[in-house]
């Protein structure tokens, strides 16, 4: 007998590549949920089971865990805050660049503003886990007396990664190695 929990996983990959694939091909206006069905070789209704929209699939896309990939991991604490947040941000440059992820990114990141379901889907999911890590190495930065005791962590967070994702949503400018230390070097002068 075949086994119902494989096939469903694999028409669950196979609709999320598909969704991937397609925004990436056609953009998320042009995508459909029949198209992201038709080229998952799923029907439509299989979709609507698991996810009330395309933006849910698109996010559920984004999500799809790498090989040995168990969540959100911890920022580098190396205690060089400075070294750590440029790691961090280079390594953003490196996904966001990436044609895979650019287009189904900027397309949740203006969905979510539209679909109230899908912003706390979004905050659950994504925002929430990166606020937490982001809060922990800024406190170990405080503990290690790198920033401020007093300082606003929602605050310095907004002033870390703020720019970086207002050039990349905005296409105000190239993102690049170089800005994302510039992001850092400037937002760390003036926290501290």
């Amino acid at each position: 007998m075949p086994n119902a929990a494989r096939r469903s996983e694999r028409s669950r990959r196979a609709i999320l590549n598909a969704a991937l694939d397609l925004v990436e091909e056609v953009g998320y206006a042009k995508t459909s949920v029949e198209a992201i069905a038709a080229r998952a070789g799923v029907g439509k209704q299989t979709i609507y089971r698991w996810w009330p929209s395309k933006g849910a699939v698109l996010l559920d896309a984004l999500l799809i865990p790498s090989e040995g990939d168990h969540g959100v991991e911890p920022l580098p604490d190396t205690g060089d805050l400075a070294a750590d947040l440029k790691v961090v941000l280079r390594a953003t440059v490196a996904e966001l660049e990436n044609p895979r992820y650019d287009a189904p990114m900027r397309a949740l990141a203006t969905e979510i503003l539209h679909d109230p379901a899908l912003h706390d889907a979004w905050r659950e999911r994504i925002d929430g886990p990166l606020t937490r890590i982001r809060e922990e190495r800024l406190r170990s930065a405080q503990a290690a007396g790198e920033l401020p005791g007093d300082l606003d962590l929602s605050l310095a967070i907004d002033l870390v990664w703020g720019p970086f994702f207002h050039r990349w949503l905005q296409g105000s400018g190239p993102l690049s190695d170089a800005y994302a230390d510039a992001v850092v070097d400037a937002a760390l002068a003036g926290l501290r």
